[in-house]
């Protein structure tokens, strides 16, 4: 809990990946937007205490982090800005996999980054890809508060790698299957603050 009060008491940046979505195989896969569950998690995350101390939000393209970001933007009266940089890694090569078959292939994309597997965008091609992107919004925002970034599972993993200075590994992922976690780091040192987070439970 001390960790959480730190980031809370200081700027930081808190990455958020969307919650559930509403799977749909006949649309392409950054469309698919929220589910009810998953807006429920992202609603309920609006009730923490920090939430009015943020003070800019970003978000992928993709529909369900427009829609996680949206939900954000509604609770602190800030808009919601679009970076195309931060979306999933490109997998558009396979496009809907069943579950078991995309975490097979998750799976080999995190263990052989530099490798593109089944076509998908290599792993440390979209680390850094996100690493570039987050620095620019660092670079260009002009808040003093907190800064939200709602995104992805993977490249979230990605980039928490990168902060803790570890080699891309799966190990990193967050928690559960769903999406709809957060974890923080300092907006002036980079420093991790505290890892993944269910943003539905206090």
């Amino acid at each position: 809990m001390a960790k959480e009060t730190l980031a809370y008491d200081t700027p930081c940046v808190l990455f958020i990946t969307h919650a559930e979505v509403a799977i749909d195989p006949a649309l392409p896969v950054p469309e698919w937007p929220l589910s009810l569950s998953g807006r429920a998690r992202h609603l309920a995350f609006n009730d923490r205490e920090f939430i009015q101390d943020i003070t800019a939000i970003y978000c992928s393209a993709e529909r369900k982090a427009i829609d996680g970001a949206e939900i954000l933007a509604g609770a602190t009266g800030l808009k919601a800005n679009i970076r195309e940089a931060l979306g999933e890694n490109d997998r558009s090569s396979t496009g809907f996999l069943p579950p078991p078959e995309f975490q097979k292939t998750a799976d080999l994309f995190f263990a052989h980054p530099e490798q593109s597997i089944r076509g998908w965008e290599r792993a440390i091609d979209a680390q850094t890809r996100v690493v570039e992107a987050v620095n620019q919004i660092l670079a260009e925002d002009a808040s003093t508060g907190h800064i939200a970034i709602v995104s992805h599972g993977g490249v979230g993993t990605l980039l928490l790698c990168h902060l803790t200075g570890s080699a891309i590994s799966r190990a990193m992922d967050q928690p559960g299957s769903g999406g709809g976690n957060s974890f923080a780091f300092d907006r002036a040192t980079r420093s991790v603050l505290y890892g993944w987070r269910d943003i539905g439970s206090r």
